[in-house]
């Protein structure tokens, strides 16, 4: 087997109440079960969106938001035109209204897919929505005149609805980007990201959906400007240090990265040392310590709270069961498109938390954020040069008919560093970005497990601890197929790093299950070995080893944590036949290759 290919992470796709859109998929009730007249309770909501009363339009708004959730209900809804009909109400004259009607919209547009954004867009969604977006900013630069005195709704609680469905519409539709890209909208995109000083969860949305509509666009491009720049740098340089601005600070950092190639040169230098800064910031953050003392902040708080307070957490409790069902039944998935990219289906579901867990969004923010740290880094040290028969050649190969030195005949570049540019390499040296991402592969703290463990409302962040580790090992795996062994420390550090990995596979009872946190770590040790031949350092693995990841790797689903074990099979059988006294090793070793290859091809 050849070089294995470094992974890109893409921005996920989003569910308007905070679910992924799989999570939403998974949470329906089997296509078979009979919906008692859902037809014509579709019809009946859809004719109370013509209503001359306000509350009924805005109850038939929040209906619709709700039903939609069943994506069985869509076709329904989209066969009596409700695109159509929702449209309009996103600029009717009721706020509230206008803020359930986009929300109907977004939810729509999360749990319809792709064909569904595409249909919307056809059906010309994006036009209410554009206009939506620039009387929310006029609404802004006027004081909010569009609001009422003591209105519950807002006209920042409009715009965030639109810039979420905005944000959906053009993760899951090209033809939605294209008409972003035309529409002149950028500006209300950076008004409301301007707005992070004092309203943080519309300045998020905006950075998320900047982060979405920046990446892979070269359309995009052509409209940067000064504006563009000055508002992402003064987001990379704010000082707040709450988690939220944390995260803020990381997606605007994202977008940064993303929008590289339009840099001025005479900046370069200047933001990517703000970026990497902003990066490595995050990344210092020590969930294990802060999650345990955000948790004593809530317990402290709750304590003296008054009764009204009281009453209030009691209430809020009722919402816990949807976001325990929601975490419990969500499923992120990573699969290598043809492209070699990783598509990523995840959700921060911050939105759905009910009030009074400040210290909960807080520690929900700062995972996030070093998940979203670990993913743009993964990007950095991504080549998109080789192309995808190049990479299905190489790994249709076997490791073992590598040459004594570890390297292919004819082939001396394969595990030569893929281009990094010195500057990017530099400043990730510089910030000891390495050092950090490595201690992010650890198991979660298990004090913080714990403490999720046996608070229900705190559950929900046991599984983003895991994908933060999950992250840092893909970044690993990265880091190690770009950059040389010198700058990672050279052939002591890279030593340690093979014990590192070699603890986390092997030290449980029973090597982990997960698919996910197989596939990474495989990627982060098939990596390593290869510079570890390549520098004739001692290996690490027992045979015991081997065959126990072996028959894990056989267990698994996933190709290619197959093909990685497959990979390591062959790299530590090509270095144990150098060696004097291994042959009832390799013969072993050759053994459960030949049963590992055959399970693999048995399954593709």
């Amino acid at each position: 087997m050849g070089k294995s290919k470094t992974n890109k992470f893409r921005r996920p796709q989003f569910n308007a109440e905070g679910l992924s859109v799989t999570a939403v998929k998974e949470m329906e009730p089997d296509h078979g079960e009979v919906f008692d007249g859902v037809d014509s309770s579709i019809g009946e909501l859809l004719e109370k969106l013509q209503s001359p009363s306000a509350d009924v339009r805005e109850f038939a708004c929040a209906s619709i938001s709700r039903v939609v959730q069943q994506s069985q209900t869509i076709p329904g809804f989209l066969q009596r035109d409700a695109v159509r009909r929702l449209g309009p109400l996103m600029l009717d004259r009721s706020l509230a209204v206008r803020e359930t009607a986009t929300g109907a919209l977004r939810n729509l547009s999360a749990c319809g897919g792709h064909e569904v954004c595409d249909d919307m867009v056809k059906q010309d969604v994006m036009t209410p929505l554009t206009a939506l977006l620039r009387e929310c900013c006029a609404g802004f630069e006027t004081n909010d005149a569009l609001s009422l005195k003591g209105q519950k709704n807002t006209v920042e609680d409009v715009a965030n609805e639109a810039v979420n469905l905005l944000w959906n519409l053009c993760e899951s539709s090209s033809q939605a980007l294209s008409v972003f890209n035309k529409a002149g909208i950028l500006d209300v995109i950076l008004q409301c990201l301007e707005r992070h000083t004092h309203n943080i969860k519309l300045a998020l949305s905006a950075a998320h959906c900047l982060h979405t509509v920046t990446e892979d666009n070269a359309e995009f491009l052509w409209s940067m400007n000064n504006a563009v720049l000055g508002t992402l740098e003064s987001v990379l340089l704010s000082s707040q240090a709450d988690m939220a601005h944390t995260l803020l600070r990381t997606l605007a950092a994202g977008s940064v990265w993303n929008l590289k190639s339009s840099l001025p040169t005479a900046h370069q230098a200047q933001t990517l040392t703000a970026l990497m800064a902003t990066l490595s910031q995050c990344l210092e953050l020590d969930a294990g310590t802060l999650i345990p003392q955000l948790r004593q902040a809530e317990v402290a708080r709750s304590a003296t709270a008054s009764e009204a307070g009281n009453m209030e957490d009691h209430q809020a409790a009722a919402g816990n069961m949807a976001v325990e069902e929601m975490e419990d039944d969500e499923e992120e998935g990573v699969g290598l498109r043809r492209n070699g990219k990783a598509t990523k289906i995840d959700k921060d579901f911050s939105d759905l938390l009910p009030r009074g867990k400040e210290e909960l969004r807080e520690a929900t923010a700062l995972l996030t954020a070093q998940q979203t740290s670990l993913e743009i880094i993964v990007n950095m040290c991504c080549s998109d040069d080789p192309s995808d028969d190049e990479w299905e050649e190489a790994s249709s190969s076997d490791e073992s008919e590598m040459c004594p030195d570890g390297l292919s005949e004819g082939n001396t570049s394969l595990l030569s560093p893929l281009c990094l540019s010195a500057e990017v390499h530099a400043a990730l040296i510089n910030h000891n970005i390495p050092e950090k991402v490595l201690k992010k592969t650890r198991f979660p703290s298990s004090e913080a497990m714990d403490i999720c463990r046996h608070n229900p409302t705190w559950k929900i962040l046991i599984k983003k601890m895991h994908r933060v580790q999950y992250r840092a090992l893909t970044c690993l795996h990265n880091m190690l197929s770009t950059m040389n062994a010198e700058s990672l420390g050279g052939a002591a550090a890279l030593q340690a790093v093979a014990q590192h990995l070699s603890t986390l596979v092997f030290s449980p009872p029973e090597i982990p299950k997960e698919e996910e946190f197989l596939e990474a770590v495989t990627s982060a040790m098939r990596s390593l070995l290869q510079i570890i031949a390549y520098m004739k350092i001692p290996q690490c693995m027992t045979p015991q080893q081997m065959m126990s990841l072996s028959e894990a790797a056989t267990r698994c689903d996933v190709v290619s944590v197959r093909v990685n074990a497959l990979a390591i099979l062959g790299i530590t059988g090509s270095t144990l036949a150098k060696e004097n006294g291994t042959a009832e090793t390799l013969q072993m070793e050759t053994r459960q290759r030949e049963q590992l290859k055959t399970s693999t091809y048995c399954r593709l």
